[in-house]
């Protein structure tokens, strides 16, 4: 098999797998948001085969959810790509950089502090969209409801 049969096989199995996860797992936390590991396998596919593997399963995994699943509609999936991205690309650019387990490690961390940082602000640009909410009364969720969730959970996830 040539490498980019082999390429499109290992991304295609990888959307398949991360969509099902996504679907079976999530994991209701508070208001509109969930907890979903599919995350994990964008992840673990962007340290196997590289940051461009994290991003192209991710938009396409995203897209599959916003028509199949989602009731989110556009903001979820632009939402749903950003955090996914944020995440993944930067745990596996930097992993890719320095590829041991100390690698590892500090990639994944940077992603979780990139990603709380990053979906704080998608939070308050986005949400008064999303949910209809005024500014002000996002702002007020900021820090009791969307920073400790994003400090829990780095897959968050718009409701579906």
């Amino acid at each position: 098999m040539n490498s980019k049969t082999k390429r499109i096989t290992v991304i295609g199995m990888l959307c398949a797998i991360t969509y099902v996860t996504m679907v079976v797992g999530r994991i209701p936390i508070i208001l509109f948001l969930k907890y979903d590991p599919s995350d994990v396998i964008v992840t673990l596919g962007g340290f196997i085969w590289g940051p461009m593997t994290s991003y192209i399963v991710s938009v396409i995994v995203a897209t599959l959810e916003m028509i199949t699943v989602s009731d989110t509609g556009i903001l979820g999936c632009i939402m749903n790509i950003v955090q996914t991205l944020s995440f993944a690309c930067t745990a596996s650019v930097i992993y890719k950089k320095k590829h041991t387990l100390s690698g590892a490690v500090i990639g994944l961390a940077s992603g979780w502090l990139i990603t709380v940082i990053v979906m704080l602000l998608w939070n308050y640009l986005v949400t008064p969209l999303y949910m209809g909410y005024p500014r002000e009364a996002v702002v007020e969720l900021l820090l009791p409801a969307f920073l400790p969730f994003n400090l829990m959970s780095t897959e968050q996830k718009k409701a579906t």
